[in-house]
């Protein structure tokens, strides 16, 4: 049963000698094309790479991989100024939340020391303690 074409390999590509790829030419390419196998061909003797033999899906050429670079720095970009914009909205959002609870505790503080004498009740006193860095904000 055949690889399907997308399947991961973590193995490094296959490398033949040049004659070999001569000789197996129509084999290796079956093998590209079936569990989508790269083939390196090197030079005989020479076991730097000179080609290669890659399923059709993954063989692009130079301007196509410069364009889908640029597409893709171009997409990011929007992506980046996107959440730069959201993480911005976000910020003030908190901050005018943040100043409405400070006023509202304000309000709710000052009520409560027109009812009750500060310092007269510990209970409050350590209320307004834990309160005091909202307070002062």
């Amino acid at each position: 049963m055949a690889v399907p074409a997308l399947t991961p390999h973590p193995d490094p590509p296959r490398s033949v000698p040049l004659r070999e790829a001569r000789t197996r030419f129509g084999q290796l390419v079956a093998l590209a094309e079936l569990t989508d196998t790269v083939t390196v061909v090197t030079r005989d003797g020479d076991p730097r790479p000179v080609a290669a033999i890659v399923p059709a899906a993954a063989a692009r050429s130079g301007a196509q991989a410069r364009a889908d670079a640029d597409r893709l720095s171009t997409v990011t970009a929007g992506w980046a100024r996107r959440l730069d914009e959201q993480h911005r909205r976000s910020t003030q959002r908190h901050a005018a939340e943040l100043a409405a609870i400070r006023s509202a505790l304000a309000e709710a503080w000052a009520e409560l020391d027109r009812r009750v004498v500060p310092g007269s009740d510990p209970t409050v006193a350590r209320l307004r303690a834990a309160h005091n860095d909202l307070l002062a904000g």
